[in-house]
């Protein structure tokens, strides 16, 4: 073999060099793409995502709430009032219901650590609160005379 062969192989050796550290470089920084992604989106994110689920049906269900306690005259027996109600159409990414029993509101969504409750402050003139409402429907609020005194509705509107 001649000097200039033996050059040659040495020369395509030193080329190889900087290719592989390239390769490996970069391996590296997709495996911790990888592993940041896979950190984020395994836990933090959706923890999150909870979290902020919760606050925004605890806000939902006050408003709401305070809606159908607004909506009750203060004085009289003999009412028929209709009163329109704006709902978010989804909270963490999901649609849901508001449901009333008597005098508790509650918001029932899929996401079972989301579902809540709210005790109603209404006037002793309350017989009842009934009804429910969906998130992907026109909420509305009646409030009528009944045998025993008002009686509150929730009522689905026409769809948007």
């Amino acid at each position: 073999m001649s000097e200039t062969d033996d050059r040659a192989d040495k020369a395509d050796d030193r080329a190889v060099s900087p290719v592989i550290g390239k390769v490996l470089e970069a391996g590296l920084v997709v495996l911790y793409i990888g592993l940041l992604t896979t950190t984020l989106y395994g836990g933090v994110v959706p923890k999150y995502r909870t979290a902020v689920g919760d606050e925004m049906g605890q806000r939902v269900l006050s408003k709401s709430a305070e809606r159908i306690q607004q909506a009750v005259p203060e004085v009289g027996t003999n009412v028929d009032v209709r009163t329109r109600v704006s709902l978010p159409e989804t909270v963490r990414g999901r649609g849901y219901t508001i449901r009333a029993d008597g005098t508790t509101l509650t918001l029932d969504h899929p996401n079972d650590r989301l579902n809540s409750s709210v005790r109603l402050a209404l006037p002793s003139r309350v017989a009842t609160v009934r009804g429910n409402w969906s998130s992907r429907e026109p909420a509305l609020i009646t409030v009528r005379s009944g045998p025993d005194g008002l009686v509150v509705e929730l009522k689905r509107g026409e769809k948007r």
